[in-house]
């Protein structure tokens, strides 16, 4: 086959517009000048690289203090929704899958509209909810509200993984005398693991990020890391503690791809291995 240089040159343009700006971010977090953002001085001269932004994050300085804060607690509710969400977006694929009634078809649209939902009219309403509540914006009302959108992309990708489910598995698994329990922890979660897995690092990744959701329901003092950021990149001489703190996500977002596919590598064990040990 004759080599294209134009698909070349489209998929090299294309790869560019993806990476060059997270290798800026990688670059722009040994910056030398937080003020001008500048590797060179006002002669033009070459200042090098400094690795004191993130000496600062590992020492807990005082001026990026608030940003370590706001990163942890981004950590922390991104945690608990990714969990929250694998447990009931699990649940909720099992139910859609299993039962095939007009009420399940409601639950269907239940889950899928906020996929399509807009964002700030998602935020809006968990909002008005929140005050009509009398519920205080704070910690667990962004946890509440990333859940919310969470929970859909969850259960969307454990349920596009039992689409392919042989359902005959589980009935030789009753037929063998393994119980409801025993056949779905044995069974039916290492093949759906996968799909949660999935699942859960695309709730995690949402739930990390989102600005928009959380800017109208988080309270005094709860800014999370991006909501944070959004409030400092204008005006902040710390803004290379940023740069350095987003090229520590990135590595660790790199590695639980890396977990993701050995998980996903894995073949379940049989499923007559499992049942003869018994109820």
């Amino acid at each position: 086959m004759k080599r294209s240089y134009f698909s070349l040159a489209v998929l090299g343009a294309v790869l560019a517009f993806l990476y060059v700006p997270i290798l800026l971010v990688v670059a722009y977090g040994f910056v030398p000048n937080g003020i001008s953002m500048s590797f060179f001085g006002a002669d033009g001269s070459f200042l090098g690289f400094t690795g004191r932004w993130y000496a600062q994050l590992f020492a807990g300085h005082h001026a990026v203090r608030a940003l370590l804060e706001s990163f942890w607690l981004s950590l922390t509710i991104a945690g608990l929704a990714t969990l929250v969400s694998c447990i009931l977006g699990t649940t909720a694929a099992l139910a859609l899958h299993r039962w095939r009634d007009r009420l399940q078809a409601i639950h269907h649209a239940l889950v899928y509209t906020p996929l399509i939902m807009p964002d700030i009219l998602i935020g809006i309403s968990l909002l008005m909810l929140f005050v009509a509540c009398r519920v205080e914006c704070g910690f667990w009302t962004i946890l509440v509200a990333h859940v919310t959108f969470c929970v859909s992309y969850v259960t969307m990708t454990v349920l596009a993984r039992l689409e392919d489910f042989d359902d005959r598995i589980v009935e030789a698994a009753y037929d063998l005398g393994a119980g409801p329990w025993y056949t779905f922890f044995k069974v039916e979660l290492p093949m759906l693991l996968p799909g949660i897995v999935a699942g859960g690092l695309l709730a995690f990744t949402l739930s990390i990020d989102d600005v928009v959701i959380t800017s109208f329901v988080n309270g005094a003092g709860t800014n999370t890391f991006p909501t944070y950021v959004s409030s400092m990149t204008k005006h902040s001489r710390n803004l290379p503690s940023v740069f350095a703190l987003s090229t520590l996500m990135l590595l660790f977002t790199c590695v639980l791809v890396g977990v993701s596919k050995l998980v996903s590598g894995r073949r379940p064990k049989g499923v007559s291995n499992n049942t003869k040990k018994g109820k």
